[in-house]
């Protein structure tokens, strides 16, 4: 269910009921875009049912799913139409439109494309946990991110949300675990995968890809001494979940291995609804909690961050770590 992770942090104060919540996204229920709209956002059943409830809740676990859809017209062709007009206006006035004129041409001729533009629609589920205050959105980059909080926040009275913070940054971390001389020297729980993305700082900004190569050779680790820095690095934790984990504290990627699926027990041609839900969280937060542990835990809000590394890693990360830019839906695969 959750291929993307991003997790938030609930401010204190915000308890409300599932009634609450359902009764805070009816009004905001999805609608198609019209002929002449480009986007529409609303939230639409989680469980994919007609007129179903729009938040669901699975073993104390809140479920909620947002539809976006927008339509794209060609850049080109919009500018190709209004140069058309615009020759026809000099052709009948002998004059040139000017630039605001231009602007009003330009949008004119949007408005009469967009009904023959093409909708795309995508959905980005959002799991509640209130119970340990958080927020997690299967969502891939930070841009879409930003639409599905601030959807929440605009019918959700007193909700306060945080991008969680850890001690010792993800960057940080995937570099001391890169340079680990044995993987004893990894966390309990966790496991350096084949696949990193190793990027310097400069401004050369050189990069280089490892896929499906053994990571602790001293080949990675020579490229990490020179100040080539993990933006991505494929990990799994207690053998049951894989994932990449970004610069940005992002899980992508996000799959169970084998055997896992089968603990739900349901058979395939049931509605696996619920028990993808129950078997979802429940492998996912313990990895997240996992997580946090692995990079020195949460840190309080204002507090500094702080990186405690080997003194073998320290003049690395010091001279060259610094905060990865957010993921976008334009990157390119893992």
């Amino acid at each position: 269910m959750f291929k993307n992770v991003m997790v938030y942090r609930i401010g204190k104060g915000f308890a409300p009921t599932l009634a609450d919540v359902q009764a805070a996204l009816e009004p905001v229920q999805f609608v198609e875009c019209g002929a002449s709209q480009e986007k529409s956002i609303g939230w639409v059943s989680p469980r994919g049912e007609a007129h179903g409830p729009l938040v669901e809740s699975v073993a104390g676990q809140w479920i909620m799913k947002l539809m976006i859809e927008s339509k794209a017209v060609p850049g080109n062709v919009v500018r190709r139409k209004a140069d058309e007009r615009i020759a026809e206006i000099e052709a009948a006035t002998g004059r040139k439109p000017g630039k605001k004129e231009k602007r009003d041409l330009m949008d004119d001729v949007l408005l009469s494309l967009l009904p023959q533009a093409f909708a795309r629609q995508s959905t980005v589920l959002v799991w509640m946990d209130l119970e340990n205050r958080r927020l997690v959105l299967n969502a891939g980059s930070q841009g879409k991110a930003d639409e599905v909080m601030s959807a929440l926040m605009n019918v959700m009275g007193g909700l306060s949300v945080s991008l969680i913070q850890t001690v010792t940054s993800p960057q940080a971390a995937m570099t001391q675990w890169l340079l680990a001389p044995t993987p004893d020297e990894w966390p309990a729980d966790l496991t350096v995968e084949r696949e990193t993305v190793l990027k310097s700082t400069g401004e050369d900004a050189a990069s280089v890809r490892f896929t499906r190569h053994h990571l602790a050779n001293d080949d990675v680790r020579k490229h990490v001494m020179e100040g080539k820095l993990p933006t991505q690095l494929a990990l799994s934790w207690d053998g049951r979940v894989a994932f990449v984990l970004t610069d940005t504290l992002q899980l992508k990627k996000v799959q169970y291995l084998d055997g896992v699926m089968d603990e739900s027990g349901t058979d395939k041609t049931e509605d696996r609804f619920d028990a993808d839900v129950a078997l979802s969280t429940g492998l996912l937060g313990p990895l997240i909690d996992s997580l946090i542990d692995a990079l020195g835990g949460e840190m309080e809000l204002g507090a500094a961050a702080g990186e405690p590394v080997p003194s073998t890693t320290r003049t690395v990360l010091n001279s060259t770590v610094s905060a990865g830019a957010a993921a976008t839906d334009e990157d390119p695969p893992f």
